[in-house]
Formats: C-alpha cells, sequence, structure tokens
C-alpha cells in the first residue's frame, strides 16, 4: 500500500527525496501494524509465540543476519540486552567457521533475512534444527528456507522498498528494525523490567545519571545541617553558614525532623524579631517541611525541586531521620539536568 504523497513540487529534490522515503519507510511500518491488529492476525498469533519461546529460553537470543540485515541484528541484540534479554550478534559467516560453537542448547536463534532465502544462513538453520536450538525467523518469505525451517515465524508485509531501484534495502531494513524494537519492549514488560533494573546496564552518560538514586549524590553525615529543638537561633545561624546549604534542619529529642529553617524565614522574622538570636528555633522553623527519601531516583528529585522552586531538599529514612541533604547543584553536577 503506497502512503497519500503530499504536496512537494515546490520543494528541493533532495528534500521531496526525503519525505518521499519517510513515507515509504512510514507506510511499511503501517502495514505491519495492520498485519498485528487484524482479526485472527496470524502475526500477533506468531509474535505472542516469538515472546513466550524466548522468555523459556534458558540460554540466550543469539542474533544473525547477513549484510543490511545483519546491521539491523547488531541493533536488536544490543536493545535486547540492555532491556533485561541477554543477547548477542553471531555473524553467519564466521558461524560457519567455528562460531557455531557459541550456540547451546536453550538458546533463541533469532535470524533476520528480508528474503528468506540468504546462502550464508544455511548452516546456522541446519545447526538449530540438528541440536534442537529454538529458531526465530524474521522475514517477508513465509515460504523461504528460514521461514518455513523457523519455530516461530514472524512474517513482514511486502511493502516498497524506499530506494527509487527498489534494490538498496531501505523501508524493509527499517520494518526489521520496528519488529526487532517490538519484541525488545514486549520482553522488557513481560519480564517487569524496572527503570531500576534499567540502570544496572546504563550506568553512564547522562542517562545513568537521570537514573541514578538521591543517595548517590546526597551529601551525609556530618555535612547535613542540623540543630536540636531546644537550641536558640544563635546556633542555628552558625550551622546555615557553615554548612552553606542556605537551611538548617530542626530535629526533636528522639532525632526526628521536626522543621526546617530556610533564608525565607530568617527574612520573614527579622521584620517583626528584636533579638532573632536569641529565639528558639521552634519559633522561627516551618514545620512539616519538604522531604525525600534517599531510594527516590535523581531524575525526581530534579522534578521536585523544579516544581517547588527550591534549591534543597532533606532526606529522611523511614522513621522520618534526617540522613541527608540534596542541592539542585548536586543533581546538574552528576549530568541529571
Amino acid at each position: 500500500m503506497k502512503p497519500p504523497m503530499t504536496k512537494t513540487h515546490d520543494l528541493p529534490i533532495s528534500t521531496r527525496s526525503a519525505l518521499r522515503t519517510l513515507q515509504l519507510e512510514r507506510a511499511g511500518i503501517a502495514a505491519i501494524e495492520d498485519a498485528l491488529s487484524g482479526p485472527s492476525s496470524h502475526l500477533a498469533a506468531q509474535f505472542d509465540a516469538a515472546v513466550a519461546l524466548i522468555t523459556r529460553a534458558t540460554g540466550r537470543v543469539i542474533v544473525t543476519g547477513m549484510g543490511k540485515s545483519g546491521h539491523v541484528g547488531r541493533k536488536i541484540a544490543a536493545t535486547l540486552a540492555s532491556t533485561g534479554t541477554p543477547a548477542y550478534f553471531v555473524h553467519p559467516g564466521e558461524a560457519s567457521h567455528g562460531d557455531l560453537g557459541m550456540i547451546q542448547v536453550g538458546d533463541a536463534i533469532l535470524a533476520l533475512s528480508w528474503s528468506g532465502e540468504t546462502a550464508e544462513l544455511a548452516d546456522i538453520i541446519t545447526y538449530s534444527r540438528r541440536y534442537g536450538v529454538a529458531l526465530i525467523a524474521i522475514t517477508s518469505g513465509a515460504d523461504s528456507a528460514l521461514g518455513s525451517e523457523a519455530d516461530v515465524c514472524l512474517c513482514l508485509p511486502k511493502s516498497e522498498e524506499a530506494c527509487p531501484n527498489g534494490l538498496a534495502p531501505t523501508t524493509s531494513t527499517t520494518m526489521q528494525l520496528a519488529m526487532g524494537d517490538a519484541l525488545s519492549v514486549a520482553l522488557l514488560e513481560a519480564r517487569g523490567f524496572t527503570a531500576q533494573d534499567f540502570r544496572l546496564f546504563h550506568p553512564g552518560g547522562k542517562l545513568g545519571a537521570r537514573l541514578s538514586f538521591v543517595r548517590d549524590v546526597m551529601h551525609v553525615d556530618e555535612e547535613v545541617p542540623l540543630v536540636t529543638s531546644s537550641a536558640k537561633m544563635e546556633a542555628a545561624l552558625i550551622e546555615m553558614t557553615g554548612k552553606r546549604f542556605g537551611c538548617v534542619g530542626v530535629v526533636d529529642e528522639a532525632g526526628l525532623l521536626a522543621g526546617i529553617i530556610t533564608d525565607g524565614d530568617l527574612r520573614r522574622h527579622m521584620k517583626t524579631s528584636t533579638d532573632l538570636l536569641s529565639e528558639s528555633v521552634q519559633t522561627v522553623m516551618t514545620k512539616n517541611p519538604m522531604t525525600i527519601k534517599s531510594e527516590t531516583m535523581a531524575a525526581e528529585a530534579l522534578a521536585l525541586l523544579n516544581e517547588t522552586k527550591r534549591s534543597v531538599v532533606l532526606v529522611v529514612d523511614d522513621a522520618h531521620k534526617p540522613v541527608g541533604i540534596v542541592h539542585l547543584h548536586d543533581l546538574y553536577r552528576v549530568g541529571v539536568a
């Protein structure tokens, strides 16, 4: 099915080419969506079977493919591995020269070939049948050598390549990639893979920072500005200026957080107090201050501070005892923003 073409006659030739490519590739993905959502969809049944087969596998997912399908396969393997499904790519050519030893009973092979007749896949297909290794195909040829031998065949609808000569894999590889992403996300959800799990495989860079926890960035122990509820404001001011967070937490006799004194509290009381330094911290503090838990994700902490237009928040445990403090600059420093 060709997509409706927008009016592009006034655009440069290169832009028209780009739009045509995007329209054709979008049509390819739409064709997959139609095939999955149709009544009594064979593709939907096969997709569910593929998810179940991989979920039951005791080993890893071995992704393979030749040429452009191989490049797509490498990306699919990386996506699977990063979302809770152990996977790696095996080149079909290398497989025929010893790398078949990487594939074991209990693994599941995910083989990509648009035609399903890729000669280099023959040895992997034969090996999988001989040793009972599960084989899943992503192809447009259900009756091809690959499609007919596979335990599960994810047969994609044939769609027009964006290449004007109909030769360079373009729409077809986009469709393969989309199916790989769909499979990865379905497996992620089936395994109950969480953002916390995701961080285990993405500790570096901006993404790792956003997936870190408050406990990873908070100041603890002697760095936390605290005074007791029996203290005078003189002691509170010394603690505030010494710790440089612009606030001080107030704890009761049991060590639980009773309140907080901020720069704003000081300004308000300076207007009415004749001897602020001798006043009790209880008369100046704000009760029931905003707090956060150490297991809160750093991105959530940043969102909370931005939403409330504050620069600092105290961290408490389940008993409401202060265990740390986080400043907006700490989150910026580790790259959460």
